[in-house]
Protein backbone atom coordinates (compact mmCIF):
# COMPACT_ATOMS: atom_id res chain seq x y z
CA UNK A 1 0.00 0.00 0.00
CA UNK A 2 1.15 3.57 -0.60
CA UNK A 3 2.26 6.07 1.99
CA UNK A 4 0.59 9.40 2.45
CA UNK A 5 2.27 12.44 3.96
CA UNK A 6 0.20 14.95 5.88
CA UNK A 7 1.60 18.48 6.39
CA UNK A 8 5.20 17.24 6.23
CA UNK A 9 4.68 14.71 8.95
CA UNK A 10 5.66 11.11 8.84
CA UNK A 11 3.79 9.01 6.36
CA UNK A 12 0.79 7.01 7.47
CA UNK A 13 -0.19 3.76 5.88
CA UNK A 14 -3.59 4.12 4.22
CA UNK A 15 -4.87 0.76 5.33
CA UNK A 16 -3.67 1.10 8.92
CA UNK A 17 -6.46 1.25 11.48
CA UNK A 18 -6.62 4.47 13.44
CA UNK A 19 -6.71 3.35 17.00
CA UNK A 20 -6.30 6.34 19.20
CA UNK A 21 -5.83 9.67 17.47
CA UNK A 22 -5.59 11.20 13.97
CA UNK A 23 -3.40 14.31 13.53
CA UNK A 24 -5.29 17.01 11.69
CA UNK A 25 -3.68 20.43 11.09
CA UNK A 26 -0.99 19.66 13.61
CA UNK A 27 -3.31 18.76 16.49
CA UNK A 28 -5.05 15.72 17.74
CA UNK A 29 -8.78 15.54 16.97
CA UNK A 30 -11.27 15.21 19.81
CA UNK A 31 -12.96 12.22 18.34
CA UNK A 32 -12.23 8.95 16.71
CA UNK A 33 -15.05 9.68 14.30
CA UNK A 34 -12.89 11.82 11.93
CA UNK A 35 -12.54 9.57 8.94
CA UNK A 36 -9.94 9.75 6.22
CA UNK A 37 -11.18 9.34 2.69
CA UNK A 38 -8.87 8.18 -0.04
CA UNK A 39 -9.90 9.44 -3.44
CA UNK A 40 -7.59 9.12 -6.49
CA UNK A 41 -4.54 8.62 -4.30
CA UNK A 42 -5.11 11.74 -2.23
CA UNK A 43 -6.41 12.15 1.25
CA UNK A 44 -9.37 14.49 1.79
CA UNK A 45 -10.30 15.25 5.35
CA UNK A 46 -13.96 15.83 6.03
CA UNK A 47 -14.59 19.41 7.00
CA UNK A 48 -17.55 18.49 9.26
CA UNK A 49 -16.51 17.30 12.67
CA UNK A 50 -18.95 14.84 14.15
CA UNK A 51 -19.79 15.12 17.82
CA UNK A 52 -19.08 12.37 20.21
CA UNK A 53 -21.99 9.94 20.57
CA UNK A 54 -23.80 9.96 23.88
CA UNK A 55 -22.74 7.25 26.16
CA UNK A 56 -25.46 5.21 27.84
CA UNK A 57 -25.96 5.99 31.47
CA UNK A 58 -24.82 3.74 34.22
CA UNK A 59 -28.41 2.71 34.86
CA UNK A 60 -28.90 1.58 31.25
CA UNK A 61 -25.55 -0.23 31.22
CA UNK A 62 -26.47 -2.14 34.34
CA UNK A 63 -29.87 -3.10 32.93
CA UNK A 64 -28.34 -4.33 29.66
CA UNK A 65 -25.66 -6.33 31.42
CA UNK A 66 -28.23 -7.83 33.79
CA UNK A 67 -30.51 -8.77 30.90
CA UNK A 68 -27.66 -10.33 28.92
CA UNK A 69 -26.34 -12.25 31.90
CA UNK A 70 -29.66 -13.63 33.14
CA UNK A 71 -32.04 -14.26 30.31
CA UNK A 72 -30.07 -13.17 27.22
CA UNK A 73 -33.10 -11.08 26.29
CA UNK A 74 -32.93 -7.28 26.35
CA UNK A 75 -35.98 -5.86 28.11
CA UNK A 76 -37.85 -3.01 26.43
CA UNK A 77 -36.35 0.32 27.40
CA UNK A 78 -39.49 2.39 26.82
CA UNK A 79 -39.76 3.25 30.52
CA UNK A 80 -36.11 4.32 30.51
CA UNK A 81 -36.63 6.38 27.38
CA UNK A 82 -39.48 8.31 28.98
CA UNK A 83 -37.65 8.79 32.24
CA UNK A 84 -37.27 12.42 33.31
CA UNK A 85 -34.03 11.74 35.15
CA UNK A 86 -30.71 12.92 33.84
CA UNK A 87 -29.21 10.70 31.12
CA UNK A 88 -25.70 12.07 31.24
CA UNK A 89 -24.69 9.77 34.01
CA UNK A 90 -23.16 12.58 36.03
CA UNK A 91 -26.29 13.60 37.93
CA UNK A 92 -27.63 12.37 41.26
CA UNK A 93 -30.64 10.71 39.71
CA UNK A 94 -33.02 13.53 40.63
CA UNK A 95 -35.67 14.95 38.26
CA UNK A 96 -34.40 17.66 35.98
CA UNK A 97 -34.72 21.17 37.41
CA UNK A 98 -36.35 19.76 40.49
CA UNK A 99 -39.42 18.77 38.47
CA UNK A 100 -39.96 22.38 37.46
CA UNK A 101 -38.86 22.28 33.84
CA UNK A 102 -39.91 20.72 30.59
CA UNK A 103 -43.20 20.18 28.89
CA UNK A 104 -45.82 18.30 30.89
CA UNK A 105 -44.15 18.72 34.28
CA UNK A 106 -46.00 19.73 37.40
CA UNK A 107 -43.52 22.41 38.39
CA UNK A 108 -41.55 22.91 41.55
CA UNK A 109 -43.15 22.44 44.93
CA UNK A 110 -45.15 25.55 45.79
CA UNK A 111 -44.79 27.12 42.36
CA UNK A 112 -48.56 27.21 41.86
CA UNK A 113 -48.90 29.53 44.86
CA UNK A 114 -46.19 31.84 43.60
CA UNK A 115 -47.80 31.89 40.16
CA UNK A 116 -51.20 32.83 41.55
CA UNK A 117 -49.91 35.43 43.97
CA UNK A 118 -47.13 36.98 41.88
CA UNK A 119 -47.15 36.06 38.21
CA UNK A 120 -50.74 35.13 37.40
CA UNK A 121 -52.39 38.01 39.21
CA UNK A 122 -50.17 40.57 37.49
CA UNK A 123 -51.07 39.32 34.02
CA UNK A 124 -54.03 41.36 32.67
CA UNK A 125 -55.26 38.28 30.81
CA UNK A 126 -55.55 36.32 34.03
CA UNK A 127 -59.17 35.94 35.26
CA UNK A 128 -57.89 36.76 38.75
CA UNK A 129 -56.40 40.07 37.61
CA UNK A 130 -57.74 42.94 39.71
CA UNK A 131 -58.14 46.10 37.69
CA UNK A 132 -58.94 48.20 40.75
CA UNK A 133 -55.76 47.09 42.49
CA UNK A 134 -53.16 46.21 39.82
CA UNK A 135 -50.24 46.47 42.25
CA UNK A 136 -51.95 44.14 44.72
CA UNK A 137 -51.46 46.27 47.75
CA UNK A 138 -52.59 44.96 51.11
CA UNK A 139 -55.78 46.44 52.50
CA UNK A 140 -56.75 46.36 56.14
CA UNK A 141 -60.29 45.10 56.59
CA UNK A 142 -62.34 47.04 59.07
CA UNK A 143 -64.88 44.91 60.92
CA UNK A 144 -68.18 46.69 61.36
CA UNK A 145 -70.60 45.19 63.86
CA UNK A 146 -74.04 45.85 62.51
CA UNK A 147 -76.92 45.57 64.93
CA UNK A 148 -79.38 43.06 63.54
CA UNK A 149 -83.06 43.39 64.11
CA UNK A 150 -85.08 40.83 66.07
CA UNK A 151 -86.69 39.56 62.86
CA UNK A 152 -83.33 38.89 61.24
CA UNK A 153 -82.13 37.07 64.34
CA UNK A 154 -85.26 34.93 64.44
CA UNK A 155 -84.78 33.96 60.78
CA UNK A 156 -81.21 32.89 61.50
CA UNK A 157 -82.28 30.94 64.58
CA UNK A 158 -85.07 29.24 62.62
CA UNK A 159 -82.60 28.07 59.96
CA UNK A 160 -80.25 26.68 62.62
CA UNK A 161 -83.09 24.89 64.42
CA UNK A 162 -84.30 23.45 61.08
CA UNK A 163 -80.80 22.02 60.57
CA UNK A 164 -81.01 20.57 64.06
CA UNK A 165 -84.20 18.74 63.05
CA UNK A 166 -82.12 16.97 60.39
CA UNK A 167 -79.11 15.88 62.44
CA UNK A 168 -80.59 15.85 65.99
CA UNK A 169 -77.30 16.76 67.70
CA UNK A 170 -77.92 19.29 70.49
CA UNK A 171 -74.19 19.92 70.92
CA UNK A 172 -73.86 20.92 67.28
CA UNK A 173 -76.93 23.14 67.57
CA UNK A 174 -75.45 24.85 70.64
CA UNK A 175 -72.17 25.53 68.85
CA UNK A 176 -74.00 26.98 65.83
CA UNK A 177 -76.12 29.26 68.01
CA UNK A 178 -73.10 30.35 70.03
CA UNK A 179 -71.09 31.16 66.88
CA UNK A 180 -73.95 33.34 65.68
CA UNK A 181 -73.48 35.49 68.78
CA UNK A 182 -76.91 34.78 70.20
CA UNK A 183 -75.59 34.42 73.72
CA UNK A 184 -74.50 38.05 73.79
CA UNK A 185 -76.48 41.26 73.68
CA UNK A 186 -79.31 40.20 75.99
CA UNK A 187 -81.45 38.71 73.22
CA UNK A 188 -80.98 35.03 73.92
CA UNK A 189 -84.69 34.73 74.69
CA UNK A 190 -85.30 34.88 70.93
CA UNK A 191 -83.98 31.31 70.76
CA UNK A 192 -87.00 30.15 72.76
CA UNK A 193 -89.38 32.26 70.67
CA UNK A 194 -88.05 31.14 67.27
CA UNK A 195 -87.69 27.47 68.24
CA UNK A 196 -91.23 27.15 69.63
CA UNK A 197 -92.78 29.01 66.69
CA UNK A 198 -90.97 26.73 64.24
CA UNK A 199 -91.97 23.61 66.19
CA UNK A 200 -95.64 24.63 66.00
CA UNK A 201 -95.47 24.21 62.23
CA UNK A 202 -93.89 20.74 62.42
CA UNK A 203 -94.94 17.32 63.61
CA UNK A 204 -94.90 16.02 67.21
CA UNK A 205 -91.50 14.34 66.84
CA UNK A 206 -89.92 17.71 65.99
CA UNK A 207 -91.65 19.29 68.98
CA UNK A 208 -90.09 16.63 71.18
CA UNK A 209 -86.69 17.47 69.69
CA UNK A 210 -87.31 21.16 70.38
CA UNK A 211 -88.11 20.43 74.04
CA UNK A 212 -84.91 18.40 74.35
CA UNK A 213 -82.89 21.22 72.76
CA UNK A 214 -84.34 23.86 75.11
CA UNK A 215 -83.59 21.63 78.11
CA UNK A 216 -79.99 21.00 76.99
CA UNK A 217 -79.30 24.70 76.40
CA UNK A 218 -80.12 25.53 80.02
CA UNK A 219 -77.03 26.76 81.85
CA UNK A 220 -75.00 27.18 78.65
CA UNK A 221 -76.80 29.59 76.36
CA UNK A 222 -80.14 30.06 78.12
CA UNK A 223 -81.02 30.78 81.71
CA UNK A 224 -84.20 31.14 83.73
CA UNK A 225 -84.78 34.77 82.75
CA UNK A 226 -84.44 33.90 79.05
CA UNK A 227 -87.07 31.16 79.27
CA UNK A 228 -89.47 33.41 81.19
CA UNK A 229 -89.04 36.29 78.74
CA UNK A 230 -89.35 33.99 75.73
CA UNK A 231 -92.57 32.34 76.89
CA UNK A 232 -93.95 35.74 77.87
CA UNK A 233 -93.37 36.93 74.30
CA UNK A 234 -95.08 33.84 72.90
CA UNK A 235 -98.11 34.30 75.16
CA UNK A 236 -98.49 37.89 73.95
CA UNK A 237 -98.21 36.77 70.29
CA UNK A 238 -100.76 33.95 70.57
CA UNK A 239 -103.44 35.94 68.75
CA UNK A 240 -101.18 36.01 65.67
CA UNK A 241 -99.90 32.46 66.00
CA UNK A 242 -103.44 31.07 66.03
CA UNK A 243 -103.94 32.34 62.46
CA UNK A 244 -101.30 29.92 61.14
CA UNK A 245 -101.61 27.19 63.80
CA UNK A 246 -105.15 26.83 65.19
CA UNK A 247 -104.01 24.61 68.09
CA UNK A 248 -101.17 26.99 69.07
CA UNK A 249 -102.54 27.55 72.64
CA UNK A 250 -102.47 23.81 73.38
CA UNK A 251 -98.98 23.41 71.91
CA UNK A 252 -97.64 26.39 73.84
CA UNK A 253 -99.19 25.03 77.05
CA UNK A 254 -97.40 21.75 76.48
CA UNK A 255 -94.07 23.54 75.97
CA UNK A 256 -94.47 25.58 79.15
CA UNK A 257 -95.37 22.49 81.19
CA UNK A 258 -92.44 20.55 79.72
CA UNK A 259 -89.99 23.36 80.56
CA UNK A 260 -91.26 23.39 84.15
CA UNK A 261 -90.81 19.60 84.33
CA UNK A 262 -87.26 20.02 82.97
CA UNK A 263 -86.48 22.61 85.72
CA UNK A 264 -85.89 25.37 83.21
CA UNK A 265 -88.45 27.68 84.82
CA UNK A 266 -90.07 27.44 88.29
CA UNK A 267 -93.75 26.49 88.82
CA UNK A 268 -94.47 30.00 90.10
CA UNK A 269 -94.22 31.18 86.49
CA UNK A 270 -97.85 30.14 85.94
CA UNK A 271 -99.07 31.76 89.15
CA UNK A 272 -97.73 35.14 88.08
CA UNK A 273 -100.27 35.23 85.22
CA UNK A 274 -103.40 34.46 87.27
CA UNK A 275 -105.90 37.29 86.94
CA UNK A 276 -103.59 39.28 84.64
CA UNK A 277 -104.42 37.77 81.23
CA UNK A 278 -107.30 39.00 79.10
CA UNK A 279 -106.62 37.11 75.83
CA UNK A 280 -108.73 33.97 75.58
CA UNK A 281 -105.97 32.08 73.77
CA UNK A 282 -103.51 32.85 76.55
CA UNK A 283 -106.03 31.62 79.13
CA UNK A 284 -106.32 28.32 77.24
CA UNK A 285 -102.53 27.90 77.08
CA UNK A 286 -102.05 28.59 80.80
CA UNK A 287 -104.95 26.31 81.74
CA UNK A 288 -103.42 23.54 79.63
CA UNK A 289 -100.09 23.86 81.43
CA UNK A 290 -101.76 23.94 84.84
CA UNK A 291 -103.81 20.81 84.10
CA UNK A 292 -100.77 18.85 82.91
CA UNK A 293 -98.77 19.76 86.01
CA UNK A 294 -101.59 19.15 88.48
CA UNK A 295 -102.51 15.65 87.32
CA UNK A 296 -101.19 12.64 89.18
CA UNK A 297 -97.53 11.94 88.40
CA UNK A 298 -97.71 14.89 86.03
CA UNK A 299 -93.99 15.66 86.01
CA UNK A 300 -93.17 12.09 85.02
CA UNK A 301 -95.86 11.89 82.35
CA UNK A 302 -94.68 15.12 80.76
CA UNK A 303 -91.69 13.25 79.37
CA UNK A 304 -94.13 11.79 76.83
CA UNK A 305 -96.24 14.92 76.35
CA UNK A 306 -95.51 14.78 72.60
CA UNK A 307 -95.99 11.04 72.38
CA UNK A 308 -93.44 8.36 71.63
CA UNK A 309 -91.62 8.63 68.31
CA UNK A 310 -93.05 6.69 65.35
CA UNK A 311 -90.98 3.53 64.89
CA UNK A 312 -89.99 3.30 68.55
CA UNK A 313 -93.52 2.40 69.66
CA UNK A 314 -94.52 -1.26 70.10
CA UNK A 315 -96.14 -3.03 67.15
CA UNK A 316 -99.21 -3.97 69.18
CA UNK A 317 -99.73 -0.32 70.08
CA UNK A 318 -99.57 0.71 66.40
CA UNK A 319 -101.97 -2.07 65.34
CA UNK A 320 -104.42 -0.98 68.04
CA UNK A 321 -104.19 2.63 66.89
CA UNK A 322 -104.87 1.70 63.26
CA UNK A 323 -107.89 -0.45 64.14
CA UNK A 324 -109.29 2.39 66.26
CA UNK A 325 -108.65 4.77 63.36
CA UNK A 326 -110.65 2.60 60.95
CA UNK A 327 -113.53 2.17 63.40
CA UNK A 328 -113.77 5.94 63.90
CA UNK A 329 -113.69 6.40 60.13
CA UNK A 330 -116.61 4.00 59.67
CA UNK A 331 -118.65 5.98 62.18
CA UNK A 332 -117.72 9.48 60.93
CA UNK A 333 -116.96 8.86 57.23
CA UNK A 334 -114.34 11.65 57.46
CA UNK A 335 -111.48 10.80 55.09
CA UNK A 336 -109.48 13.92 55.98
CA UNK A 337 -109.51 13.12 59.70
CA UNK A 338 -108.47 9.51 59.07
CA UNK A 339 -105.62 10.73 56.88
CA UNK A 340 -104.45 13.18 59.55
CA UNK A 341 -104.49 10.47 62.23
CA UNK A 342 -102.48 8.13 60.02
CA UNK A 343 -99.84 10.78 59.34
CA UNK A 344 -99.54 11.60 63.04
CA UNK A 345 -98.50 8.01 63.70
CA UNK A 346 -95.36 8.69 61.60
CA UNK A 347 -94.85 5.08 60.55
CA UNK A 348 -94.74 5.09 56.72
CA UNK A 349 -92.96 1.72 56.78
CA UNK A 350 -95.94 0.18 58.61
CA UNK A 351 -98.77 1.43 56.37
CA UNK A 352 -99.28 -2.09 55.01
CA UNK A 353 -100.88 -2.88 58.38
CA UNK A 354 -103.61 -0.31 57.72
CA UNK A 355 -104.31 -1.91 54.33
CA UNK A 356 -104.46 -5.35 55.94
CA UNK A 357 -106.82 -4.21 58.70
CA UNK A 358 -109.03 -2.34 56.22
CA UNK A 359 -109.48 -5.40 53.97
CA UNK A 360 -110.05 -7.75 56.92
CA UNK A 361 -112.63 -5.34 58.37
CA UNK A 362 -114.45 -5.27 55.02
CA UNK A 363 -114.53 -9.09 55.03
CA UNK A 364 -115.77 -9.35 58.63
CA UNK A 365 -118.51 -6.72 58.32
CA UNK A 366 -119.92 -8.46 55.21
CA UNK A 367 -121.91 -5.43 54.01
CA UNK A 368 -121.68 -3.23 50.95
CA UNK A 369 -121.29 0.05 52.87
CA UNK A 370 -118.10 -1.05 54.63
CA UNK A 371 -116.56 -2.27 51.38
CA UNK A 372 -117.31 1.00 49.59
CA UNK A 373 -116.01 3.15 52.45
CA UNK A 374 -112.78 1.15 52.76
CA UNK A 375 -112.28 1.33 49.01
CA UNK A 376 -112.82 5.10 49.17
CA UNK A 377 -110.30 5.52 52.00
CA UNK A 378 -107.62 3.38 50.34
CA UNK A 379 -108.19 5.21 47.06
CA UNK A 380 -107.71 8.59 48.73
CA UNK A 381 -104.54 7.49 50.50
CA UNK A 382 -103.24 5.96 47.28
CA UNK A 383 -103.81 9.09 45.18
CA UNK A 384 -102.16 11.27 47.83
CA UNK A 385 -99.18 8.83 47.83
CA UNK A 386 -99.47 8.56 51.61
CA UNK A 387 -99.61 4.79 51.14
CA UNK A 388 -97.11 3.77 48.49
CA UNK A 389 -97.88 1.07 45.89
CA UNK A 390 -95.37 -1.21 47.61
CA UNK A 391 -97.14 -0.91 50.96
CA UNK A 392 -100.54 -1.36 49.28
CA UNK A 393 -99.39 -4.53 47.55
CA UNK A 394 -97.86 -5.91 50.74
CA UNK A 395 -101.13 -5.39 52.63
CA UNK A 396 -103.22 -7.28 50.04
CA UNK A 397 -100.71 -10.13 49.83
CA UNK A 398 -100.84 -10.53 53.61
CA UNK A 399 -104.62 -10.93 53.37
CA UNK A 400 -104.20 -13.55 50.62
CA UNK A 401 -101.87 -15.57 52.86
CA UNK A 402 -104.23 -15.45 55.85
CA UNK A 403 -107.38 -16.40 53.93
CA UNK A 404 -107.48 -20.02 55.21
CA UNK A 405 -107.68 -18.69 58.80
CA UNK A 406 -110.06 -15.84 57.92
CA UNK A 407 -112.58 -18.09 56.20
CA UNK A 408 -112.92 -20.12 59.42
CA UNK A 409 -114.66 -17.15 61.03
CA UNK A 410 -116.09 -15.72 57.79
CA UNK A 411 -117.24 -18.58 55.50
CA UNK A 412 -118.04 -16.37 52.46
CA UNK A 413 -114.70 -14.58 52.77
CA UNK A 414 -113.47 -15.68 49.33
CA UNK A 415 -116.55 -14.32 47.59
CA UNK A 416 -116.41 -11.00 49.44
CA UNK A 417 -112.67 -10.69 48.83
CA UNK A 418 -113.12 -11.30 45.11
CA UNK A 419 -115.73 -8.54 44.91
CA UNK A 420 -113.63 -6.12 47.00
CA UNK A 421 -110.48 -6.75 44.92
CA UNK A 422 -112.52 -6.06 41.79
CA UNK A 423 -113.63 -2.70 43.21
CA UNK A 424 -110.05 -1.76 44.12
CA UNK A 425 -108.77 -2.81 40.70
CA UNK A 426 -111.46 -0.71 38.98
CA UNK A 427 -110.43 2.27 41.14
CA UNK A 428 -106.77 1.64 40.15
CA UNK A 429 -105.74 1.17 43.76
CA UNK A 430 -103.97 -2.10 42.95
CA UNK A 431 -102.51 -3.39 39.72
CA UNK A 432 -103.27 -6.45 37.66
CA UNK A 433 -100.33 -8.31 39.17
CA UNK A 434 -101.99 -8.16 42.62
CA UNK A 435 -105.42 -9.09 41.25
CA UNK A 436 -104.02 -12.14 39.46
CA UNK A 437 -102.73 -13.56 42.75
CA UNK A 438 -106.24 -13.59 44.23
CA UNK A 439 -106.81 -17.01 45.87
CA UNK A 440 -109.75 -19.09 44.65
CA UNK A 441 -111.49 -21.66 46.83
CA UNK A 442 -112.24 -24.94 45.04
CA UNK A 443 -115.73 -26.44 45.16
CA UNK A 444 -116.69 -29.96 46.22
CA UNK A 445 -117.77 -31.98 43.25
CA UNK A 446 -118.50 -35.57 42.20
CA UNK A 447 -116.50 -37.10 39.36
CA UNK A 448 -117.99 -40.07 37.51
CA UNK A 449 -114.78 -41.33 36.04
CA UNK A 450 -111.31 -41.91 37.39
CA UNK A 451 -111.81 -41.53 41.11
CA UNK A 452 -114.71 -43.83 41.81
CA UNK A 453 -117.10 -41.03 42.67
CA UNK A 454 -115.13 -39.86 45.72
CA UNK A 455 -115.63 -36.37 47.07
CA UNK A 456 -112.54 -34.23 46.57
CA UNK A 457 -111.17 -32.15 49.39
CA UNK A 458 -111.10 -28.35 49.31
CA UNK A 459 -108.23 -26.89 47.30
CA UNK A 460 -106.84 -23.42 47.15
CA UNK A 461 -105.25 -22.10 44.01
CA UNK A 462 -102.78 -19.27 44.32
Amino acid sequence: MGEVAVNGREPIMADDRVDDEVMVNGSASDSKENVEAVVNGAVELTERIKRRAKRPSKFVTKELSRANSDSQVIAPLRALKNSRKSRSGFGRGLPKKGGAGGKGTWGALGSELAEEEVDGAIDPNDPNYDEANPEHRDFKLKVINLDRSDEELQKQISSLVAEYFDHGDTQEAYLSLDEAGLGRGGRAHLVVVAAVELAMEHKPSHREMTSVLLADLYGHLLFETHYAKGYDTLIKNLSELVLDTPDAPTILGNFIARSIADDCIPPKFLQSYKGKVDCEHAVVALARSDSLLSMRHGLVRLDNVWGVGGGTRPVKYLVKKMVLLLEEYLSSADVAEATRCLQELEVPHFHHELVYEAVVMALEKMDERTSQMMCKLLGSLHRAIIITPTQMKAGFLRVYEDMPQICVDVPPAYTILERFVGQCQAAKIIGDDVAKKLPVRGRKRFVSEGDGGRVKDDAYYF
